[in-house]
């Protein structure tokens, strides 16, 4: 008979035996990890403050926040420019070289036993060519020192090969008389069907790669006759000797009553080089007429008379070579930074760097920092990337020389010099780093920006009425140093505020108060 008190003490029992049971089990495994993943670039090193999901246009939202991605783009950039392969220029006739090659290859091994006189001719016409393009290369001192040794490799591979071809295409015909002649007692004239295809093939391919070829040769001599355009100024070897920039300065040093050194105006463009956007005309008109004494403007790497730089290569890293043209030119300042476009990131990160030489800053329709992911959009990237590829064919740049007049100054620095492929190159290495090294290099100038430096922003009125967001960053552009002195919207002028009548007034009176405001100090 089982009691009622006994049914419920073993009740309690059972429970008190499962509360030891389970008081035991934690004494023995106080922490047990088993259901825990292992720790990867995801886990957070310290625990979250909140539990709330951020925003998706939350900047901190971004796969940069992972090592992997961080570490993927590195490389990315670092193959750029492979160890020792760097060229002083594009590098894309390199690529078009050996792509021609590559082509040419393939068709003599996919026609190699339907050998034909088209072949041999056509052969013969590329190797020429190909003969004339080694010659100017090697010839011509500045367009050998852009192309380097990678360069010229490239154009004797190709032109070996071409060469070659013609020679196994000649051996194989020879070749196959000699056997239909021994096995069957004469020379076979016919052709099958098949093989008048193979030769029909083989022909357009051939003329394919012949008018390539022109196209090469031609953009090439294109490039001989811009390279006898001397640079005013000097050009310094800087980065270890990698390459070459173009430094200028117009007028003299002069000094105040004291003795001190009235600042120089120190140009950095934008979009475009200095001296073919009218950048370079307005303050040299403020010069003529007296509103300032002396002005220096240089190319950055890439642009008009500048040699392209290595992969990667960021806004700051242009302004450590800007630094050390400076220095070989024995140029010390003190300077009025003036600066347009995109120019203005750059002028930005030199002012912070030489705060004692920097006497005052002159922003014109500038870009903010929070804008350059549209610089680096990677949609534009791969149209820049297209354009180089295509760019040693010469097809814009060939018919404006052919049929629009356009000169070797078009070409160098002018209205036309966005088509060259250094210029494309340069612009790409731009965007590749905008939105992450230029970027944080530009939001670190900030923080250490000489707070009393005098500041001047010049905003087109077009710009500022047609976007809120841009016209927002340009005030928070008033903003970068505590010492303001003016901030004009020019109505009616565009991003090139210097290209209207009262845009251009404004800039020169902005200039010259820059300048005077030094010499009240």
């Amino acid at each position: 008979m089982v009691s009622l008190w006994g049914s419920k003490k073993n009740g309690e029992d059972e429970e008190d035996g499962s509360t030891r049971d389970t008081s035991s089990s934690q004494q023995q495994h106080p922490r047990d990890t088993s259901h825990r993943r292992e720790p990867d670039e995801r886990t957070r090193l310290l625990p979250p403050q909140n539990e709330h999901y951020l925003s998706p246009d939350d900047p901190a939202v971004t796969p940069y926040n992972l090592w992997s991605i961080r570490a993927v783009r590195y490389l990315k950039l670092t193959l750029g420019s492979p160890p020792y392969m760097h060229s002083r220029g594009s590098g894309f006739f390199d690529f078009a070289f050996t792509t021609l090659s590559i082509g040419y290859l393939m068709a003599a091994l996919l026609f190699f036993a339907v050998p034909s006189s088209p072949m041999s001719v056509l052969g013969i016409i590329i190797s020429l060519l190909l003969l004339v393009d080694m010659i100017i290369i090697v010839a011509v001192p500045r367009v050998r020192a852009e192309e380097g040794w990678v360069g010229i490799a490239s154009v004797v591979w190709a032109t070996f090969l071409g060469l070659y071809n013609v020679f196994t295409n000649r051996l194989v015909t020879w070749a196959k008389k000699e056997e239909e002649e021994r096995l069957t007692g004469r020379r076979e004239t016919r052709r099958s069907l098949l093989e008048w295809l193979a030769v029909l093939a083989a022909t357009i391919i051939l003329i394919v790669l012949l008018v390539v070829t022109v196209l090469l040769t031609a953009t090439l001599a294109l490039r001989s006759r811009d390279a006898t355009l001397q640079a005013p100024g000097s050009k310094y070897y800087v980065d270890g000797n990698k390459y070459e920039v173009h430094f200028a300065c117009v007028g003299n040093q002069t000094y105040d009553a004291v003795g001190n050194k009235i600042p120089t105006a120190l140009l950095e463009a934008g979009e475009d080089p200095s001296e073919g956007s009218g950048f370079e005309g307005w303050v040299h008109n403020a010069w003529r007429n007296g509103t300032i004494d002396r002005y220096c403007y240089w190319d950055r790497p890439g642009l008009a008379w500048s040699d392209n730089a290595p992969s990667p290569h960021s806004a700051g890293m242009s302004v450590a070579v800007l630094g050390e043209a400076l220095a070989l030119a024995g140029e010390t300042g003190p300077w009025v930074l003036v600066s347009a476009g995109i120019g203005g990131i750059y002028s930005r990160i030199f002012a912070s760097r030489n705060n004692h030489d920097v006497k005052g800053i002159l922003l014109i329709d500038a870009l903010h920092e929070d804008l350059l992911y549209k610089v680096g959009d990677p949609g534009q990237g791969f149209l820049l990337w297209a354009r180089g590829i295509i760019s040693p064919l010469g097809f814009d740049r060939l018919a404006g020389a052919l049929f629009n007049g356009r000169t070797r100054e078009d070409r160098v620095y002018g209205k036309v010099a966005y088509q060259g492929g250094k210029f494309i190159k340069a612009k790409l290495q731009e965007n590749l780093v905008a939105d992450s090294l230029t970027k944080s290099e530009v939001s670190i100038a900030r923080n250490i920006q000489n707070d009393i430096t005098p500041l001047v922003v010049v905003s087109s009125g077009v710009e500022v009425r047609k976007d809120d967001t841009w016209a927002k960053k340009q005030e928070d552009l008033t903003k970068i140093t505590d010492r303001l002195l003016r901030w004009d919207v020019v109505n009616g002028a565009p991003h090139q505020v210097w290209q209207t009548v009262d845009g251009r007034n404004t800039l020169e009176k902005r200039l010259g108060q820059l300048v005077r405001e030094k010499t009240k100090q």
